[in-house]
């Protein structure tokens, strides 16, 4: 089953819950646009996370999903909200959503975590998952160790429930990718963060369309919370620290309210820019609608240029 058939959607595409930019609003163009819309958490508390929900349900009347950063302070409040709201899917990251599992599946919402490594997947089957998301390393953001190409197919090997890849996916050569590895569909963030829907500062695109193929770097490694962002003075100033053994607490004074910087305001030189690694490969501003159809589209013919050549 394609992961359309699945949510309910026209595409087999989820946008990601990019914190501080995954709004009420933004999720709404993503289901409009074929897509299933995502609300992320970062950023928010429990109250701001309803009003989010009214804001989609106001702008869209075709499903959407709310990403649950578990590490959140208010995330038993949020897990409550998505059931009186009635959302239909909630995925889930930083963390394991166990004690939540029941009580989603108990008011019918579907169950999607985000996991790095199959052991996790494996467990969050038992649980209850309704499927799960393979996110591997190239994505921007909160990142794992492994790669998309190693995590996804050990994923779907390890388990009975749908996979979606996540990771380094922005065209349709790459979507194709995902389904050879077994994938039902893909999340995707970094190639939405170029659209003309996206509320990021037009500072925070320009800066994406300018990126190469290694424009990308990944902070907090020695503490244990790794990000992908671009490469900027604040970037490589954390990792200059990082590596010559700065504690935490030095290193904070780098990313406290950096990506509020970057998102809001265009700072692209102490904001924190979140990418992966297919930043090098966006080009153009275009309407959600447009990079949905080009995916589609060009998986399709990446598929068939391999049947033909079979």
């Amino acid at each position: 089953m394609k992961l359309n058939e699945f949510l309910g959607t026209e595409f087999p595409f989820i946008q990601g819950g990019m914190a501080n930019i995954a709004t009420g609003e933004f999720a709404a163009a993503c289901s409009n646009a074929g897509a299933l819309g995502l609300i992320g958490t970062g950023g928010m508390n429990a109250e701001t996370l309803r009003s989010h929900i009214r804001t989609a349900k106001a702008l869209t009347s075709k499903p959407f999903g709310v990403n649950i950063m578990l590490m959140n302070p208010e995330a038993d409040a949020m897990a409550q909200v998505v059931v009186e709201e009635g959302v239909p899917v909630v995925t889930t990251g930083a963390g394991n959503p166990g004690k939540y599992i029941a009580a989603w599946k108990a008011a019918g919402i579907k169950v999607l975590p985000v996991v790095a490594a199959a052991t996790l997947a494996v467990h969050l089957e038992r649980a209850g998952a309704d499927a799960v998301i393979a996110e591997g390393t190239e994505s921007g953001g909160h990142v794992g160790e492994m790669t998309t190409m190693a995590l996804v197919p050990q994923v779907c090997d390890a388990v009975h429930i749908p996979v979606i890849a996540a990771g380094g996916i922005a065209d349709g050569r790459q979507l194709a990718a995902a389904y050879a590895l077994g994938a039902c569909g893909v999340q995707l963030g970094t190639c939405l963060l170029v659209s003309e829907e996206c509320p990021i500062h037009e500072n925070y695109k320009a800066a994406l369309l300018k990126a190469r193929d290694s424009d990308t770097i990944v902070t907090g490694r020695t503490g244990g919370a790794p990000v992908r962002v671009l490469k900027n003075r604040m970037s490589r100033e954390y990792v200059r620290q990082e590596k010559a053994g700065a504690d935490k607490m030095e290193l904070e004074k780098y990313t406290l309210g950096s990506l509020r910087r970057a998102v809001f305001e265009g700072d692209t030189v102490t904001g924190s820019l979140m990418a992966g690694q297919v930043a090098g490969m966006l080009h153009e501003i275009r309407p959600l609608r447009a990079i949905f159809e080009d995916l589609d589209k060009g998986c399709r013919a990446t598929l068939a240029a391999l049947e033909a050549n079979a």
